[in-house]
């Protein structure tokens, strides 16, 4: 079993900035891509950004400029640099994370999520 444990989450006003952590814990073998999504009240939880295990990153058109994913194998932890936070920023972040275990099975985890609050 894997852990996804996050924090950093807050309340910031419009133009401010936020770094979310999540680490990985448990009976960790090997983790490939992690990532982070997230949900406002009543609406999907949307993809945010994602990052492989050997750096390669992706992100949401809605973020990109602002939005920076990072992680640190070393500490089985990835990072959410957030830039020039906007009211629309606010949701529920959740950490997600790819697990393969020494057998070679998959499983994805999320973490339990933390708020984001952007005031205007």
């Amino acid at each position: 079993q894997v852990q996804l444990v996050e924090s950093g989450g807050g309340l910031v006003q419009a133009g401010g900035s936020l770094r979310l952590s999540c680490t990985a814990s448990g009976s960790i073998f090997r983790i490939t891509a992690m990532a982070w999504y997230r949900q406002a009240p009543g609406k999907q939880r949307d993809l945010v950004a994602t990052i492989t295990s050997g750096g390669s990153t992706n992100s949401a058109d809605s973020v990109k400029g602002r939005f920076t994913i990072s992680r640190d194998n070393t500490k089985n932890t990835v990072y959410l640099q957030m830039n020039t936070l906007k009211p629309e920023d606010t949701a529920v972040y959740y950490c997600y994370a790819t697990h393969i275990t020494s057998r070679g099975y998959e499983y994805q985890y999320w973490g339990q999520g933390t708020q984001v609050t952007v005031s205007s």
